[in-house]
């Protein structure tokens, strides 16, 4: 079983358990729940009496579906609790930035970030970032689906998706209502799913989100300029030539008809470098592969050279360096973890 986190002398559930469920009877139990289950957060009561909430959560490779249910009250993301910062699985991996995305399903709520808020009612989508500040309050009995994930699983600039924290995101657009159902029946459906397909239907979820932020960006003129448009192509251009060992700024360079001078400045403010953002992404690719129960038999060595990391010795140093462990024993230990609870 993969060991816990710990800060300030909390374990992170989420991340070690494919499924957690726990109700906590009054505040001081809500307070050490909310933070086991997402990021550290501090709670405040909206009302004086009895406290009761639940959470359940299943973790599908870093990519974290909840359903919260609880009486009033609000979670506060302080600057004091990111500058503490967690790691990965371990505590060892370099600390991750995550979104949220919720789905109000019942009661009303507010969601404040970067200088706007929103007003969270049933059917309401909304984006928030946990490496910034944020407020979120309930004056009523609420439940709420929250989906976590890492940045890096979002194919937009950093900057560019801090436009959409604290708005009602897919509000104005078909694709927002698509979002919403999916979430809805993904919820529900997750946890009767194996881990292999659940992990490939939470990734899918994330990717529909990824396409209604875009189109939101669009639709606002935000991201419709030159440098972003030249982002997305070269982004693209890169996720369709993962595997290519040769693949590097100055092939990708080349392949646009631009210097790498030129293209280094396209990813100034992205949040990422150019081979960083290959190195990411091929990670990642190595890191879902390498936790799909259907891909057990396929050699570490050849998940590597599949999404271009050809030397097995170099592989297994990035991975570590990403993840917090290698990747043989990022398998065995996602492995032993899905096996146990069937």
């Amino acid at each position: 079983m993969i060991a816990d986190a710990e800060v300030g002398g909390r374990s992170f559930l989420w991340r070690t358990s494919m499924l957690l469920e726990s109700t906590a009877s009054d505040f001081d139990g809500w307070q050490s729940l909310v933070s086991d289950s997402f990021v550290p957060l501090d709670t405040e009561p909206q009302r004086r009496g009895g406290f009761r909430g639940t959470i359940g959560a299943r973790d599908y490779d870093s990519v974290v579906m909840s359903h919260i249910t609880a009486n009033p009250h609000a979670v506060l993301r302080t600057p004091e609790l990111i500058s503490a910062g967690v790691g990965g699985t371990d505590g060892k991996a370099p600390p991750q930035n995550y979104y949220k995305v919720s789905l109000q399903l019942k009661g009303h709520g507010l969601l404040i970030q970067d200088g706007r808020e929103v007003s969270l009612a049933p059917g309401s989508l909304a984006i928030y970032d946990t490496s910034r500040p944020y407020t979120l309050s309930f004056d009523c009995d609420f439940s709420s689906y929250v989906m976590m994930f890492p940045q890096s699983r979002v194919n937009l600039p950093t900057d560019t998706v801090r436009q959409l924290t604290a708005t009602s995101i897919g509000a104005d657009h078909q694709l927002g209502a698509v979002a919403t159902q999916i979430i809805t029946q993904a919820g529900a459906m997750l946890p009767t799913l194996s881990r292999s397909v659940g992990i490939r239907l939470a990734g899918n979820v994330v990717d529909l989100l990824t396409t209604v932020m875009a189109d939101e960006l669009s639709d606002s003129g935000e991201g419709a300029d030159e440098r972003h448009r030249l982002w997305s192509d070269i982004t693209a251009h890169i996720e369709a030539n993962l595997g290519d060992p040769r693949l590097s700024p100055s092939t990708i360079a080349a392949a646009h008809f631009m210097s790498v001078r030129t293209l280094h400045q396209i990813f100034a403010g992205s949040g990422d470098t150019v081979a960083g953002e290959i190195r990411r992404r091929r990670i990642d690719r190595c890191r879902q592969d390498l936790a799909d129960p259907l891909q057990r038999q396929v050699p570490v060595s050849a998940i590597g050279a599949r999404w271009g990391l050809s030397d097995p010795a170099h592989f297994s140093r990035l991975f570590r360096a990403a993840v917090g462990r290698p990747p043989a024993e990022f398998r065995r230990m996602t492995a032993e973890g899905s096996t146990r609870r069937g």
